[in-house]
């Protein structure tokens, strides 16, 4: 999941509830202080943590808070600039939820690692349509439904009850049907009319202008057979027609059975289509050679500086046989040819003298199976579907590796412009988010500190005055305000026996250890016993009970303290005798 939805989550529960209950559901779900980047990947689990904590925290339940943070998000989305690209998504309520699941697919180059659910509209009429959702990640049920009524009242003025019909989780999916209730006129008015057909003359095509037309065009009968398939399909798998069309691919999006009922009930859809065999590349990648027209001179010259090359290698390379051993045999495994240039190759390889990626650049492209993205049409003369789909290729490696070449591309669409202007930006692009990520770590590491140091004032802070009163202070009530009266308290002093003989006989460094000896036993067991240090001064310790906590049990504290205190310093010696050191405690 990006940071997008995460920082949605933040400030909603800032905008709300203010700051200090983000802090507090921030710890509650055990969530470092951090400052959520939007392009930024995050665990799934990480919305769901925080929306149990805000239950936790605030009282309310985990289906309504899910809900309050998908209406959110929807709120927000103009603050992140995607607010125009919703506007335009659709005419009316309709249009848009039926072309709610190509949305991710707008979306795929600023958020290229998103896992996008699917969404499905089914029966519908006028008053009504039913949504199908499905999903890979679980508990956001309720995070959609808000979502669906708010993009109803914040773009079309229309309220839309969203009901829940039916909910199914599986290890791997998460399956919902949606009623959306809502007027939906549009129905009515998109709803096909029977016209009489116009009196145009045929146009008559052949059918490789179709496919030439159409390099990635598939058509397939209702048995799921391919009888027909593009040029720029060809080119790639060769032996596809004839074969069934989900058996050779996967049906990617939506997320349905790959059959032929599925596909005709979801005609609106965008359809992505993954290869189960990988592309054959045809492009092999040589082992640069020594050029045959450079003059024989030349040849002849660099000959014994080479021996020598050769020489001083294997003198370096005594003791290492079986190292090198492996090393040659992995690079004649690598290539064909090259003879003395690719032993020379293993001793620069086991000598460090060799460049890291030299065995990179050898091996062929890897290899990677054909992903098709495009519509299906049912065409009723030949009771077909055809798929008009093009390759999602995003880089020029990516065509490198499939096999694809630039002129296997539709001519009609900005495929062609896309990858080529793509690769020419994904430089700067890719410096751009390695500085933003390098920004990132740097902010985070001030932050951590930044908590660190916080703690160790409040250690300090709290050591002065009580924590109580310090929260207060830091709220900004006055320290008038803050003073308080407390009829009944109890008080107990304490000091070492005989401590300025003690002190005569030893050096102050010992003074020191001693007395922070016996401090760090009392800390302890004032906060054992609620009791509050209020002051020490050399030997004396000064401790009271009910305050700044009123209680009514202020004198047995202290006297439980008093007792504790006399039986816990048995352990601690004298410097000066070697003897138990003795205290006197007066409450």
């Amino acid at each position: 999941m990006y940071g997008l939805y995460l920082e949605a989550v933040n400030d909603y529960i800032n905008e709300s509830y203010g700051e200090d209950v983000w802090r507090l559901i921030e710890a509650r779900a055990e969530i470092p202080h951090l400052k959520f980047v939007r392009h930024q990947m995050h665990n799934d689990n990480l919305i769901l943590r925080l929306a149990k904590a805000a239950g936790e925290v605030l009282g309310k339940t985990h289906d309504e808070l899910m809900y309050a943070f998908g209406v959110y998000m929807v709120k927000r989305i103009g603050n992140y600039g995607y607010e125009r690209i919703l506007k335009v998504l659709g005419r009316n309520v309709r249009d848009f939820i039926n072309e709610l699941d190509n949305l991710h697919e707008y979306f795929r180059f600023s958020f290229p690692k998103v896992q996008p659910p699917s969404f499905c509209v089914e029966e519908e009429c006028e008053t009504s349509l039913t949504l199908h959702y499905r999903s890979t990640r679980k508990g956001f049920t309720q995070f959609v439904k808000g979502q669906l009524s708010q993009v109803g009242r914040q773009f079309y003025n229309t309220d839309i009850e969203v009901e829940i019909l039916s909910k199914e989780e599986t290890e791997k999916m998460t399956y919902v049907v949606y009623k959306m209730n809502f007027d939906n006129a549009a129905f009515k008015h998109r709803m096909p009319q029977q016209k009489t057909a116009p009196g145009y003359e045929k146009l008559p095509m052949k059918r490789g202008i179709f496919f030439d037309m159409f390099p990635f065009s598939v058509i397939f009968r209702r048995d799921m057979t391919m009888y027909r398939i593009g040029d720029g399909l060809k080119e790639v798998f060769s032996d596809l027609q004839g074969k069934k069309v989900n058996e050779e691919f996967t049906l990617v999006r939506p997320m349905l059975e790959f059959s032929w009922d599925n596909i005709y009930t979801h005609l609106n859809n965008m359809f992505e289509l993954l290869s189960k065999a990988v592309v054959e590349s045809k492009q092999k990648v040589n082992i640069p050679k020594l050029s045959k027209e450079e003059p024989e001179e030349k040849e002849e010259s660099e000959k014994p500086k080479k021996e020598e090359r050769d020489i001083k290698a294997l003198e370096d390379m005594k003791g290492t046989d079986q190292e090198y051993s492996s090393t040659l045999t992995q690079c004649n495994s690598a290539a064909n040819s090259g003879g003395e240039d690719i032993e020379l190759l293993a001793f620069q390889t086991v000598t460090g003298k060799c460049s890291e990626t030299i065995f990179e650049d050898m091996r062929e492209p890897p290899k990677k199976p054909l992903h098709l993205k495009g519509q299906m049409k049912y065409v009723s003369q030949w009771d077909s579907l055809i798929f008009l789909g093009t390759p999602i290729i995003e880089t020029v490696e990516d065509m490198i590796k499939m096999g694809v070449y630039v002129n296997d591309l539709n001519l009609h669409d900005s495929s062609r412009e896309l990858i080529l202007a793509g690769t020419q930006q994904s430089a700067e692009l890719q410096l751009a988010l390695d500085q933003e990520q390098q920004k990132y770590a740097q902010l985070q590491e001030i932050i951590k500190k930044l908590d660190e140091e916080k703690k160790r004032g409040d250690s300090l802070l709290y050591a002065m005055i009580p924590k109580a009163v310090a929260d207060r202070l830091r709220k900004g009530i006055t320290a008038l305000e803050t003073c308080q009266v407390f009829p009944d308290v109890t008080i107990l002093f304490s000091d070492v026996v005989k401590f300025n003989e003690i002190c005569i006989h030893i050096t102050p460094m010992q003074v020191v250890d001693m007395l922070n000896d016996i401090y760090i036993v009392f800390d302890t067991l004032s906060e054992k016993h609620h009791v509050y240090k209020v002051e020490t001064i050399r030997d004396a310790y000064m401790v009271v009970a009910g305050v700044p906590n009123k209680t009514t049990f202020h004198a047995h504290h202290i006297c439980d303290m008093a007792l504790d205190m006399l039986s816990s310093i048995d352990h601690l010696k004298d410097p000066s005798t070697g003897d138990n050191i003795q205290i006197r405690v007066a409450p």
